[in-house]
């Protein structure tokens, strides 16, 4: 496996052109058969390396050249031989020039696909394709496939375009694909003999609900989810996103902006709960990255510069700018064995996938964000590379890691979700401008996950310090007034 390493022609993607929003990554890593593949966006390459060596796929069975695009949800399964990618291509890409500040990436040529990889053959396929041909509308991108191993197909969820949105199943042989769900998808998971996706219909308010798929059936029931409601810590989250998802021990874990969703859709040991991680009311948020299944337990990251906007087209987009452009600290990399949750990683802007190969754990990073609205830009705007670590060593790091909130973003609303197991010193510091209350609520990710225990500490006006070092598993907070001049810092060691 070191001998892949040592073939790698490069670590490191410095900004190339590709014209679309902002900066893509490194996405779909994937480890099959020997083979290590991952898809670099927006240049559009697919790279399979071997230990003889590499092959990189540019998208030549779509049009071009120049081609932006490829990937940027990690859309990608092993089956077999077959390695299978899909996501969206410019092919090839036009950018519309600049519209005063910003600049505008035109639609006409964005496709949508799916593609296998033959390891045996070294030979890509183009299996199926979409586009609308339109100036600023697409067809609903691929952000996640799932194998269906009993009807032997692949299944596709779809909610980022305009049209052509839902769920849809690929025969891997022929192309052939069916829309079996209306309802917009982004990310998915098998779980037991169901398959779960998440319900997006409307962008603006993040998940709304689980739609589970029965493989044995073939019929579909929905879950609508309440976050205040379903809340351990009794309050609501702001835009929840869709991140990843995984089955474990028998429930769904669902990550979303703001934490994670855990539990059963179909009510046969428990109902869905909303455990708060990292949650600072900006969009620090698992999205655009991978959770995993490492040695029994769940790795997931989340990322502190995932999406952002610099030149917004109305009030939602303007209030997101400020979240999306305030960094609250370094993204991480979070070791998930209930009920203990622990942080094991700290890294730059985000972390786009990570795979583990053999006993490395291969980390995909970026310098930038995703952008939005009329960001776009002739070349991707962030630096990005693959790092190689030892997996024995990320999994008993302990990191020193630093946070800071901002009083406008949280208002009076619950934040935090720190995890605090393995930590020998936990502080959080606040500048409060008045008189306040803070609420501590504790809890762990314990199955089936609990209430939270709570109790409120007084503030006063300035500065203070709340020791956090009696606190064990998981703190989130809660001001009893809003104060969005405050400002707080969570440091941790």
């Amino acid at each position: 496996m070191s001998s892949i390493f040592s073939k790698v022609p490069q670590f490191e993607f410095p900004p190339r052109y590709g014209p679309e929003w902002g900066s893509g990554g490194i996405f779909g890593l994937k480890y099959h058969n020997g083979i290590l593949a991952y898809t670099l966006a927006f240049e559009a390459e697919v790279h399979f390396q071997k230990t003889e060596g590499e092959s990189v796929y540019r998208f030549d069975h779509l049009g071009g050249p120049p081609r932006s695009g490829g990937d940027t949800y990690n859309a990608v399964e092993a089956v077999d031989d077959e390695i299978y990618f899909g996501g969206w291509v410019h092919a090839p890409a036009v950018y519309g020039g600049r519209t005063g500040k910003g600049g505008k990436i035109l639609f006409n040529n964005k496709f949508s696909h799916l593609h296998s990889y033959n390891a045996k053959e070294d030979r890509v396929r183009l299996l199926w394709k979409d586009t609308l041909s339109h100036e600023w509308k697409w067809a609903g991108e691929v952000s996640q496939i799932v194998y269906d191993p009993v009807g032997d197909r692949l299944l596709i969820a779809r909610a980022d375009g305009h049209e052509h949105l839902g769920v849809f199943a690929v025969n891997a042989k022929t192309g052939q694909a069916e829309r079996i769900s209306d309802t917009p998808a982004l990310k998915g998971t098998p779980h037991l003999d169901y398959v779960c996706f998440d319900v997006r219909n409307d962008w603006t308010r993040g998940l709304e609900g689980i739609q589970t798929l029965d493989l044995v059936t073939g019929k579909w029931q929905t879950k609508s989810i309440d976050f205040a409601r379903d809340s351990i810590d009794g309050s609501g989250a702001y835009w929840p996103a869709a991140g990843c998802a995984i089955s474990a021990f028998s429930r769904l874990f669902f990550f979303v902006r703001g934490g994670v969703l855990v539990g059963d859709p179909l009510g046969d040991l428990e109902g869905m709960r909303f455990v708060r991680l990292f949650d600072f009311g900006t969009d620090y948020s698992p999205s655009r990255t991978v959770c995993k299944a490492v040695a029994g337990g769940i790795l997931v990251a989340f990322n502190a510069y995932s999406q952002s906007f610099l030149h917004p087209r109305n009030e939602f987009e303007t209030n997101m700018k400020s979240r999306a452009n305030f960094v609250n600290g370094p993204s991480v990399l979070l070791y998930i064995t209930p009920p203990q949750v622990r942080m094991v990683g700290v890294f730059g802007g985000r972390v786009t996938s990570f795979e583990k190969v053999g006993d490395k754990l291969v980390v995909a990073g970026s310098t930038a964000a995703n952008l939005s609205a009329d960001d776009a830009t002739p070349v991707d705007t962030g630096y990005r590379d693959l790092s190689v670590f030892d997996l024995g060593s990320v999994m008993a790091n302990n990191p020193s890691a630093s946070f800071r909130i901002s009083g406008e973003h949280v208002m009076d609303g619950s934040w935090g979700g720190i995890p605090l197991d393995g930590r020998s010193e936990a502080e959080l510091r606040i500048d409060s401008s008045k008189a306040n209350s803070l609420t501590v609520n504790e809890y762990s990710l314990s199955l089936p996950v609990g209430p939270a225990r709570s109790e409120t500490v007084p503030l006063k006006q300035g500065r203070q310090s709340v020791d956090l070092s009696g606190y064990r598993g998981v703190v989130s907070f809660r001001l009893g007034t809003s104060d969005p001049q405050a400002t707080m810092a969570i440091h941790l060691r």
